[in-house]
């Protein structure tokens, strides 16, 4: 299953998912505002901590514009709370374990490392206006730069 997925103007998949403190995430609670998905291979990995931080960091901003930020692992809830205790993660984290939402989103896709083909999570990220439409896709994420692309993004909602 190669990376296709939902595109600009399309509705945004349905989710409901655990997440980090307690919580529970889903496009129901979030109707009528925007929200970012934001969908990452393994909690506490090096670009995933380096993503996570940019966006903890853009969130006082984002919140401004009433921005949700919701990031998505296959992670189960465990190392998704330690990840996020860590790192003093307020936005929620979630755990998409059976990678449903995943898959929902086209970025449940085949991957290979060392000559080995595997089925993972493409870092992408979906920006969801409040009518509940996909208003920016962006692919294969650069961890580094991905907060300040979402930020720019968030201010022509």
């Amino acid at each position: 299953m190669s990376g296709t997925g939902p595109q600009p103007g399309d509705l945004a998949p349905a989710f409901s998912l655990p997440a980090s403190g307690g919580r529970t995430v889903s496009s129901e609670a979030l109707k009528g505002k925007p929200y970012l998905l934001y969908f990452y291979p393994k909690a506490d990995t090096p670009g995933c901590t380096k993503q996570a931080c940019g966006m903890q960091e853009a969130l006082p901003e984002l919140g401004k514009l009433g921005l949700t930020v919701i990031g998505i692992s296959p992670d189960p809830m465990g190392p998704i709370e330690k990840f996020a205790k860590k790192y003093g993660l307020a936005f929620p984290l979630a755990s998409d374990v059976d990678h449903k939402v995943a898959e929902a989103y086209g970025v449940w896709v085949q991957k290979s490392m060392y000559g080995k083909t595997y089925m993972g999570m493409e870092r992408s990220s979906f920006l969801v206006g409040a009518d509940g439409r996909i208003r920016q896709v962006w692919r294969k994420v650069k961890p580094e730069t991905h907060a300040a692309q979402v930020l720019e993004a968030a201010r022509a909602l």
